[in-house]
């Protein structure tokens, strides 16, 4: 038997749970046990951007309103009618909240493979690639729920780093940062840091999480929320990861013409999701959304395939690695488990400083 949490794609607090007989893999496909998967806000920003970056469409339901919410996830083969892969071979990748999924590898490799089921076709690649991990070094195949749970926020974070860095910081002299405290936020911190970033880093966040954001040493200044008027008025970046269309709009009117750059990176406040991609003009420069496939793409293209993640991947290991003091790792299983974990989610109650990983495998 399978399990899959569902969710109403009008009303996310709306779930169901989908049980059925356990899917069968057919010729040039496998199945997939999959085996734990990491919940963050990342995966609210999924839901929340799902139609505009195509994210609903990476394992459809087939029943509106219903969609599957996607998640990084690690997953083991348990049937395979594709020659090169084993029974047995565990793999990192894009999964849904289900316990098992039928995939049809392409563009095999001894490192990992691409889904090539025809609705996926135009999707981005960087979602679409499933890492074969026993063809990864040691050090990183130990570092299997960290890798769910803090890398693809903190690729996030490096490419963000990466974007500014390669348009000379866009000319300012200070990058303010919003959900200071959320592993987007502070991972983007400290890479802009490493990047060279001789000005100013402010980290924004609420009053219960400002201690936190502080002892992170990733800022050089961490405001509330209350306070964000209190920001420099100099020229600035505004690396918005929370979404929260009045705290953009109360820092652009602080800013005016200073507001030299915004990216739309998040949506903590994933209920203001669509204000904060299409609200009215704001004192200073237009927000862009930011979208990490486009740079990677780029770098891609000046570096060779794969450079930039390499480096990514590297980076995001020192860093977890120098955070793990202050992280607090947990797993759970089931599907109550993942519903709670999920609402918690949805109502911005997860801190940065949790790692949780979940499993549907205890009911399937």
């Amino acid at each position: 038997m399978f399990t899959e949490m569902w969710v109403d794609r009008t009303d996310y607090h709306h779930t169901r749970v989908v049980q059925g007989d356990l899917p069968r893999s057919g010729e040039g496909e496998i199945l997939v046990a999959i085996d734990k998967f990491a919940m963050t806000a990342n995966n609210v920003t999924y839901a929340a951007s799902g139609d505009l970056f195509g994210y609903w469409q990476f394992y459809p339901t087939g029943k509106d309103p219903w969609g599957k919410v996607t998640v990084w996830g690690i997953g083991e083969v348990l049937a395979s009618h594709v020659e090169g892969i084993a029974v047995g071979e565990r793999l990192y990748g894009f999964f849904p909240m289900a316990s098992h999924v039928v995939m049809e590898p392409g563009e095999l490799s001894e490192r990992g493979f691409t889904d090539a089921m025809p609705h996926r076709s135009e999707l981005p690649g960087l979602y679409n690639y499933y890492a074969r991990t026993q063809s990864e070094p040691p050090q990183l195949q130990a570092l299997e729920d960290q890798r769910c749970i803090f890398f693809p926020l903190f690729i996030t974070g490096y490419v963000i780093a990466d974007l500014l860095l390669d348009n000379d910081w866009f000319g300012v002299q200070q990058v303010v940062i919003g959900s200071a405290s959320s592993k987007t936020g502070f991972s983007t911190a400290a890479f802009i840091c490493a990047a060279g970033f001789e000005g100013v880093i402010v980290g924004l966040t609420s009053d219960q999480n400002v201690a936190f954001s502080e002892a992170l040493g990733c800022y050089d200044r961490v405001v509330s929320y209350s306070e964000v008027d209190s920001v420099a008025n100099e020229p600035s970046a505004y690396i918005d990861i929370a979404g929260d269309v009045e705290v953009r709009s109360r820092l652009h009117h602080s800013l005016r013409d200073n507001a030299a750059q915004t990216l739309l990176v998040g949506a903590t406040h994933w209920d203001q999701f669509g204000q904060s991609v299409g609200g009215g003009p704001l004192p200073g420069s237009e927000p862009q959304v930011f979208f990490a496939p486009a740079q990677i793409e780029k770098r891609d293209s000046e570096w060779g395939r794969g450079v930039m993640m390499g480096k990514a991947y590297a980076a995001s290991i020192e860093l977890v690695t120098q955070l793990a003091p202050t992280l607090m790792m947990e797993s759970h299983s089931g599907a109550e488990a993942c519903d709670a974990i999920w609402q918690s989610l949805l109502r911005n109650q997860i801190s940065g400083q949790r790692g949780v990983m979940v499993s549907l495998q205890a009911e399937a």
